[in-house]
């Protein structure tokens, strides 16, 4: 993943609160915002990152780590359906009109039987299983240019209190999944709250914004993970079959062999059984060997300091549309430990990052024309967003809703804006 880190040292702490409110207030009369929870049918748990799509349209969105959603219905669409989708669950299907805000939405678990005789059907093993999926990239994903909307967060925290919070609609220029071109990204808008007081003397950057969720789409980038000698570097094995969206879903389980010191890859694949496409992957990088996995990560530090990771996991979702496959989730979460030389005690840094497609329409252009816009790979986004007083800021923008501990943070930073 091109995803680094900055850990830059700071001579004076500064408490710098943004203007911005951060706050979601109701949108104009053109727009339907409905606000839920997707809960377990049976243990009323929270669903986390289910799907929520609007039929005859490419809106959507997903559910944050509560369980919660914010969706923005244009009124030309309130005749239309919404469908919730989620891994090992039954599709459920709702009329936007009888919505109700602040309601709680149960679905029911699928039972996938005879997994057994399903995988000994499928005359494959799971690496060859793998080798096709990766193949499908020409047939069973989308291959038109397409010009993605999409919603980006980015928290720090310093153990469990958010230090840093920014977020960026943008529009994503995706290239055919056929092409070699490399997607673009397009800043929209952005605003950002840092507060530097709770990183020490530590200042921590985030390298490559959405462009680090967006390398976790392992189909148009498997350079990443999978490439086509590294492969070999994984054993890879069959786990219980599972459904989305009422088809059976194969689960590819795969790690790095025993003898390789390097650091790489162990998760989950799951694979349509129709398709043979990629429809999630969930995945954490082996951080045994500190020296060789921190040299993946920080770009810059301090000579003083050590800092390895501790922790490194990642998820991609895909979406169908017309029969086709497409990017549509990912979210990122890395825990640094960092060692001052000479202190006795360490500090622990968490950086989250999450991108959601929320609308999308196909472009006959391959390649993006708004130069000046565009993002890099190296961007730092905490450097070009400022904070934003506007309680309209988003408009008619699907945004993904913020989690509690956000909200926490959001509204200490309100009272204080208040007092000063």
């Amino acid at each position: 993943m091109k995803t680094k880190i900055f850990f830059k040292a700071i001579s004076l702490c500064l408490a710098i609160i943004s203007l911005s409110t951060l706050g979601y207030a109701q949108i104009d009369q053109n727009y339907k915002e409905i606000e839920g929870k997707i809960i377990d049918e049976d243990t009323k748990s929270p669903l986390i990152f289910a799907d929520l799509t609007v039929s005859n349209s490419n809106i959507s969105t997903v559910t944050n780590s509560d369980g919660e959603f914010l969706l923005k219905i244009p009124l030309t669409h309130l005749k239309e359906t919404l469908t919730i989708s989620y891994l090992g669950y039954q599709d459920k299907i709702l009329s936007i009109e009888n919505l109700k805000n602040n309601s709680k939405i149960t679905l029911t678990q699928a039972y996938t039987e005879l997994n057994a005789i399903n995988i000994t059907s499928l005359k494959m093993s799971a690496k060859q299983l793998v080798l096709e999926t990766l193949k499908k990239k020409h047939s069973a994903y989308t291959n038109n240019s397409t010009l993605m909307t999409a919603f980006y967060r980015e928290t720090i925290k310093k153990r469990r209190r958010n230090a840093s919070l920014s977020e960026a609609v943008v529009k994503i220029h995706k290239q055919p999944y056929s092409s070699f071109r490399n997607d673009h990204i397009e800043l929209i808008k952005a605003r950002k709250s840092t507060n530097y007081s709770r990183l020490d003397t530590i200042a921590l950057k985030l390298q490559g914004g959405p462009f680090g969720n967006l390398y976790t789409d392992i189909i148009k980038y498997p350079e990443y993970i999978f490439t086509d000698k590294g492969i070999a570097d994984y054993d890879f094995s069959f786990g219980e079959a599972t459904q989305i969206n009422n088809n059976l879903v194969y689960v590819v389980n795969f790690k790095q062999k025993e003898h390789l010191n390097e650091p790489l890859y162990y998760g989950k694949l799951f694979i349509d059984s129709k398709t043979l496409a990629l429809t999630s992957a969930v995945y954490s990088l082996n951080v045994e060997n500190k020296e060789l996995s921190s040299q993946m990560y920080i770009r810059k530090k301090p000579r003083k300091v050590d800092v390895y990771p501790t922790e490194a996991s990642y998820r991609v979702n895909y979406r169908t549309s017309n029969g086709k496959w497409h990017y549509a989730y990912s979210n990122i979460a890395l825990t640094f430990k960092v060692n001052w030389k000479g202190k006795l005690f360490n500090s622990i840094y968490t950086l989250s990052s999450e991108m959601a497609i929320t609308d999308w329409e196909l472009k006959e252009s391959k390649i993006a024309n708004v130069k000046s816009q565009l993002l890099r790979p190296t961007t730092i986004l905490t450097d070009m967003a400022s904070g934003f007083s506007d309680p309209m800021f988003w408009g008619e923008y699907n945004i993904i809703e913020p989690e509690k501990s956000i909200e926490s943070a959001i509204k200490k930073i309100q009272k204080q804006l208040k007092r000063t």
